[in-house]
């Protein structure tokens, strides 16, 4: 059989992957955000995961010499009704009482509905908790198409490890873990996987197997890293610098060397909750995964309040203060700003009636405009002055600025709040 892949949703995940799809096969990319298609069909990728010249190579509009082997990006439901697998690769966040969100998912799987023919493959690489392909995605698909799971179509589960910002461990570098609702479709899937995971894949017994790997591999990262910035806290009780106590430890073979941090992100923030949510729908009350997310949430409040008695111990009026923060992603290098915890440190010191100026390189105009904060554009070329900088991304252009260029930045008493760990001498670092 012939394969014509959809790929639905084209962000972080989905982008990347109908690329290296289309160097092998036919491949329509379906996204229901018309600016996202507009600016992919312009090969522009904002998320940045894709050069321009990438998506030129499997663009027809770019690229005469395609035929079979290409990619096609619309919002045109249409142009997906000739494919026979397709691969959702949807955002799943959590509601504002931290409880899974399936809208994405549930709306996705009755757009495929409405195309899927018999003997279709539908393969999920969402993050979601054990059984939400089967329990939940599947009855939508039947609802809507009329055909019967594992009779006349089938399903498979094959968890997205898109690391953003990771230019070496790109998709098809990173192993990947594959599921069928049937051993047949186990087999498809994961040989359809096998041609473009350079890497190798890993067939998994069952969905709902490959469903629990995927969420606790976030899990775990959660928790060691609650367990890290659990000591941080600790330690600066202590007066004892962090980064000097792992360095030590870490002298011994089987330590694990973490450094502590904020947890933001679509990924590790969001991921644990999938897990507890179900644990508790068991009746089982999971009170390390929930006590790690605590501690990790509540990391952006400890660098704030940490600030502010260190602008009283140095004499700085905190009122009307002006407090620059560098960097706002979530993480380094990236433009990614999801979940992104140096918000909740910026809304904290405004609570103290702080003026805060953001200076983020990564990020464009148009993310810039979800926020309602004075963003900073030629950091040095500014007249203004800061009583306190607190560095809260390790992008590697901060890594360039020289201990003068931080303290030129700043009036008054150099005042240098270091997240990261990557200013030469700060005041103060996590």
């Amino acid at each position: 059989m012939s394969k014509k892949i959809c790929i639905v949703g084209l962000g972080y995940v989905g982008l990347p992957l109908a690329h290296a799809f289309a160097k092998k096969y036919d491949v329509v990319g379906f996204d229901i955000n018309e600016n996202r298609i507009k600016e992919l069909n312009e090969a522009n990728d904002t998320t940045l995961e894709l050069t321009s010249e990438q998506l030129k190579e499997v663009l027809p509009k770019f690229n005469s010499q395609l035929s079979n082997n290409k990619l096609t990006i619309s919002n045109d439901i249409k142009q997906i009704e000739d494919c026979n697998i397709y691969i959702v690769t949807v955002p799943t966040p959590i509601d504002n009482s931290n409880r899974p969100d399936l809208t994405p998912l549930i709306k996705s799987s009755q757009t495929i509905g409405k195309v899927l023919k018999k003997d279709d493959i539908v393969i999920y690489e969402s993050t979601v908790y054990p059984g939400v392909t089967e329990e939940v995605c599947v009855p939508q698909l039947e609802d809507v198409s009329g055909l019967k799971f594992n009779s006349d179509f089938y399903c498979g589960y094959s968890p997205e490890r898109i690391n953003p910002g990771d230019k070496e461990h790109t998709v098809t570098k990173i192993l990947k873990i594959t599921s069928g609702s049937t051993p047949k479709i186990a087999d498809i899937v994961d040989e359809l996987y096998s041609s473009i995971i350079v890497a190798g894949t890993f067939k998994a017994s069952s969905i709902k197997v490959a469903e629990a790997a995927k969420v606790i591999e976030n899990t775990q990262r959660d928790v060691n890293i609650a367990l890290i910035n659990e000591l941080a806290l600790i330690f600066d009780n202590l007066g004892i610098a962090t980064n000097e106590v792992i360095d030590a430890a870490a002298t011994k073979w089987n330590f694990i060397k973490l450094k502590p941090g904020l947890v933001g992100g679509h990924c590790i923030g969001v991921d644990p909750y999938y897990l507890t949510y179900k644990a508790e729908e068991l009746g089982y009350k999971p009170n390390l995964i929930l006590g790690a997310r605590q501690i990790n949430n509540g990391m952006s409040k400890f660098i704030a309040e940490k600030t502010i008695k260190q602008m009283i111990q140095k004499g700085k009026i905190i009122k009307d203060s002006n407090i620059l923060i560098m960097g706002l992603t979530f993480k380094e290098n990236c433009p990614d700003i999801r979940n992104t915890k140096v918000v909740d440190i910026i809304e904290e010191l405004k609570e103290y009636g702080a003026n805060i100026d953001v200076y983020e390189p990564w990020i464009d105009e148009k993310d810039k405009g979800y926020y309602d904060y004075n963003f900073v554009e030629n950091l040095f070329e500014s007249t203004k002055k800061y009583e306190a900088i607190v560095v809260a991304v390790g992008h590697d252009k901060f890594k360039q600025f020289s201990q003068e260029q931080f303290e030129s930045l700043i009036t008054g008493e150099s005042l240098i709040i270091d997240v990261k760990g990557i200013v030469p001498n700060p005041t103060w670092t996590l």
